[in-house]
């Protein structure tokens, strides 16, 4: 569905990418891991053409990295941001529908929106309340809902566990399990908590500086002494 190959980015003279490549299958929770500043975030901002990159961006077969921001979007690539980026003066259910913006199928984004209440029942609750009212968690889960009302076919989600408490960060991460076991969706994940994320997802790579060191079977990558010394804080 998504294929990465020699991706580079710089910022300035930093030399944030340094050609990565990895693939996304259809129906998969794919997760890029590694510490603060490994280039996680700048991948997914490469994929939004957020940020100039070079190398090839390929979904669905057709080349995007090119490609305005606004017409990936309309493929149905959703990018959820790091810190969450809803609309503190709009209500729960404005924010929500601002995420159907270009979308026509009125039936199917009410339908979407009923699935969105139940799978985040206090977005329901305070579907009148503004955004800047809530919670980090429930700010959080509004951001997914969000990109859930854009119809996504590939849902990329930047650190969803920051600044959350760890009950709250176990609810986002259910959630994100049952979204793709119920709707079959696609969800490359980036997390700094890698514990949580390798635990989510079904294929993992980890990052360092700018660099894939280690990919493979995600449960197997949670196993991995490697993995576990140097990010799990395990010796």
């Amino acid at each position: 569905m998504l294929k990465i190959k020699d991706l580079e980015v710089y910022y300035g003279g930093i030399h944030a990418l340094k050609g990565i490549s990895f693939d996304v299958k259809n129906g998969q929770i794919v997760t890029l891991v590694g510490s603060n500043g490994a280039g996680k975030t700048t991948t997914l901002k490469a994929i939004s053409n957020l940020v100039k990159s070079k190398g090839s961006i390929e979904y669905n077969g057709q080349e995007i990295s090119n490609m305005h921001s606004e017409k990936i979007v309309a493929q149905g690539l959703i990018h959820v941001p790091e810190g969450r980026k809803i609309f503190t003066a709009l209500t729960v259910e404005e924010n929500l529908m601002m995420g159907a913006y270009l979308r026509k199928d009125k039936e199917k984004m009410e339908k979407d929106l009923q699935y969105v209440y139940e799978l985040f029942p206090r977005l329901k609750e305070r579907a009148k309340q503004y955004g800047g009212t809530l919670s980090g968690g429930e700010q959080q889960m509004l951001a997914i809902g969000r990109a859930i009302m854009s119809a996504p076919k590939l849902l990329m989600l930047d650190e969803p566990s920051m600044g959350l408490a760890p009950i709250v960060v176990e609810e986002i991460f259910e959630s994100i399990k049952e979204l793709n076991k119920r709707t079959g969706l696609t969800v490359l994940l980036v997390e700094q908590n890698a514990n949580i994320a390798l635990q989510t997802a079904h294929i993992g790579y980890v990052i360092e500086t700018g660099q894939i060191a280690f990919s493979g079977n995600a449960n197997e990558l949670l196993h991995d002494d490697r993995v576990r010394k140097a990010y799990l804080g395990e010796e």
